[in-house]
């Protein structure tokens, strides 16, 4: 979707991957990639003195995350003042079964972000985001549905995160069995998990006959 930065991305002392540092990932090809495919960000805050983790839709914006909710949440107050705020997505791929419990493991894919979030200002620019938010989750639902109203615009909050300070980790393969376990009559191997759309639902109320709208049709999941 996007070009890499022309600068090569480092870690930061607060990204850098300690445990399994081999699974870590810097580059801004791989943070888009598995952003781009997820769904739900996990949004982690202090507030009061109470940490909260809020799961949340998200999108990316070119080199930065757009989340959003209502003007009256605790989460969108307490971002839009300035405060700390880390983000997590995680894509699960499989169940590793190893031949011990000990080596049992997941493949999967993950983004942490670090930073501050700031709020977007102004309508066309907040409706441009919102949009961006709706084609996120499914391409091409913003030209079928109903715009916000000025007022429904002036309840919603749009808030942006830079992808300034972030790092990926990734598992991927089979399970790592020791030598010594590799005898044992233990099944091993991986259950690969996906995401993955059903047949859609209508709605109760909805006109009979209505026929499902294009972004349906090809959603790619």
């Amino acid at each position: 979707m996007d070009s890499p930065p022309a600068s090569p991305r480092h870690p930061t002392p607060r990204t850098r991957v300690r445990r399994l540092p081999d699974r870590g990932a810097y580059d801004f090809p791989t943070l888009a990639a598995i952003l781009d495919e997820g769904l739900v960000a996990h949004v982690g805050f202090v507030a009061d003195g109470q940490p909260y983790v809020i799961p949340t839709a998200y999108a990316r914006d070119g080199e930065r995350l757009l989340l959003h909710g209502s003007v009256a949440s605790r989460m969108v107050r307490h971002l839009g003042a300035g405060i700390p705020v880390c983000v997590t997505v995680t894509l699960l791929d499989g169940l590793v079964l190893a031949r011990s419990l000990f080596n049992h493991s997941m493949n999967y894919r993950s983004v942490v972000v670090l930073g501050t979030a700031r709020p977007i200002a102004g309508s066309e620019a907040k409706l441009e985001a919102l949009q961006r938010l709706t084609e996120h989750l499914m391409p091409g639902r913003s030209q079928e549905a109903r715009q916000p109203s000025p007022q429904e615009l002036a309840a919603t909050e749009v808030l942006a995160v830079p992808l300034a300070e972030a790092s990926a980790k990734v598992r991927s393969g089979p399970p790592r069995d020791p030598d010594k376990d590799l005898a044992l009559p233990v099944w091993a191997g991986v259950l690969p998990l996906e995401l993955r759309a059903g047949v859609p639902q209508p709605a109760p109320d909805l006109a009979a006959g209505a026929p499902l709208p294009p972004s349906l049709r090809s959603y790619p999941r």
